[in-house]
């Protein structure tokens, strides 16, 4: 069963384990909206998440894919949804170093 779900404050240990079913409890996707400060957790693909969170009130600008490798608490900037090149970012890493400061404070604070 896919899980996902809008984190407003910080993830409990279930909530953690939750999300993580999706890759075996090893990997979580995430969504992290930079104006609300809040994202989206787990799911088999950042679509989801994103769909998620828009109908939850964010705007598309503001929503940014990655993950978290859970064992060693590694952040990736890596998702389909980050291809914009109507925000000059041409991949589907994270290239803005702003952004991705914002991406990395928003996920230490509610699930790292």
């Amino acid at each position: 069963m896919v899980m996902i779900l809008i984190l407003t404050k910080r993830a409990t240990v279930e909530e953690l384990k939750r999300v993580a079913e999706d890759f075996g409890g090893l990997y979580i996707k995430v969504v992290v909206d930079v104006g609300r400060g809040i994202l989206a957790a787990g799911g088999e693909r950042h679509f989801d998440a994103e769909q998620k969170l828009l109908e939850d009130g964010s705007n598309q600008p503001d929503l940014w894919g990655g993950g978290v490798d859970v064992k060693v608490g590694e952040i990736d900037y890596n998702s389909m949804i980050n291809l914009r090149p109507n925000q000059d970012n041409l991949s589907r890493e994270i290239l803005s170093s702003e952004i991705r400061k914002e991406f990395d404070k928003i996920l230490r604070r509610l699930l790292l």
